[in-house]
């Protein structure tokens, strides 16, 4: 049997060995509540402390910036819920973007509802939002723009420093969910006039159920969660000890090669990318393809429905993702790729391919030794 290609890390990614002995240790042997004043409090307080460092030398912030959460949705709901609470009286809209995940996108909507003002920027072609299209916009009862820094689906990344300043300079907090940024990028967020960002560990090689909130001090902010002194009150809950290891271990290994992994996981996509185009007729990349991720290639198998092309690769063993949604029983094109301006017959037969610390190029070979027949086959039961 052939060895199985997970080609999907921008789902989720297998996790990394470093951070499977940080979190094994507390497991064994760190048990106690961190707030606790005794000493198995003390040593799992010490554990949380050490892995905040880790997770901030990664944003390029100060430890006391970190706090940690169940995931990014719950950091993305925790920065606009707490926006809205400042509402009607210091201002009452909201400036997001047509790409953005649906943690963001779907609270927008529901604070719509509730009455704010909510300015959802379309992007270009490319899937770049032009600043000063977001200039335009701003004025005196804005409260907060929000802006993804590296797309989920098609790898494409925002000039956030630049998007940030234009906010800054009309004197209004900027928010980016930077998950898939955070161990692919340098982010360096201490450089930058961004008040709040969110991340997840799963996507680079932590545990899944835990997060990160950055909240640059001095910035207005109140927390979802309330009920305890946790996290310097701002999320209440007892912490997830493991899970917070896992994600500062996992940090601390992706800055240590995120270089290397950048420069091998881009030859490997472009490679992939090359051999796709050589092989296959009708086919096109999906959103920009200098200002993007260098592991993540969205490509449109014009004529071909991309669920179908999933289920076959995965028949294969390999996966990989589709550029659609279902919702109520339908298929349906991905909101990303509309706000592009792709055409939903386009999109429907999209698919992601996201390349991980595991990817090598015998996973790139098997790819490009079946999908071309894959697609031809699907490409002719769409025709029947």
């Amino acid at each position: 049997m052939m060895e199985p290609v997970y080609l999907d890390h921008n789902a989720t990614t297998p996790l990394r060995p470093e951070a499977l002995q940080a979190m094994r240790e507390v497991l064994e042997e760190v048990f106690g509540n961190p707030s606790s004043v005794h000493w198995a409090g003390s040593r799992a307080r010490s554990a949380v402390e050490a892995a905040r460092a880790q997770v901030a030398r990664l944003l390029g912030a100060e430890p006391e910036t970190v706090v940690f959460t169940s995931s990014a949705t719950e950091a993305n709901n925790t920065v606009l819920r707490s926006t809205a609470l400042r509402s009607p009286r210091h201002g009452d809209h909201i400036v997001t973007c047509v790409t953005e995940h649906p943690s963001v996108r779907e609270l927008c909507q529901d604070l719509r509802r509730e009455g704010l003002r909510v300015t959802e920027l379309g992007v270009d072609s490319d899937g770049i939002l032009d600043p000063e299209r977001l200039a335009a916009c701003l004025d005196a009862r804005t409260l907060l723009v929000t802006v993804m820094w590296a797309n989920n689906e098609t790898g494409v990344v925002q000039p956030i420093p630049e998007i940030a300043r234009v906010a800054a300079a009309h004197g209004v907090p900027f928010h980016t969910d930077a998950v898939q940024a955070l161990g692919k990028v340098e982010l360096s967020l201490r450089e930058h006039p961004i008040e709040f960002a969110s991340f997840s560990a799963h996507k680079l090689g932590g545990p899944k159920g835990v997060g990160a909130l950055y909240v640059r001090e001095g910035s207005r902010f109140s927390a979802l969660l309330r009920g305890g002194p946790q996290e310097r009150r701002r999320r209440a809950g007892t912490e997830n000890v493991p899970g917070i290891v896992g994600f500062g271990a996992a940090c601390e290994a992706a800055g240590r090669d995120l270089c290397e992994r950048s420069e091998r996981l881009g030859r490997l996509r472009d490679r992939l990318w090359n051999g796709i185009a050589a092989a296959i007729p009708e086919v096109r990349v999906n959103g920009s393809t200098t200002a993007r991720l260098p592991h993540t290639l969205n490509a449109a198998f014009l004529g071909a429905d991309g669920e179908t092309l999933v289920e076959a690769l995965d028949l294969a063993g390999i996966a990989v993702a589709s550029g659609a949604a279902c919702a109520s029983g339908s298929t349906e094109t991905s909101h990303v790729l509309l706000g592009m301006g792709i055409p939903p017959e386009v999109g429907l037969g999209s698919i992601r391919f996201s390349l991980g610390t595991d990817t090598r190029d015998a996973h790139i070979t098997r790819v490009l030794e079946v999908l071309p027949e894959i697609v031809e086959r699907v490409r002719g039961e769409k025709a029947q």
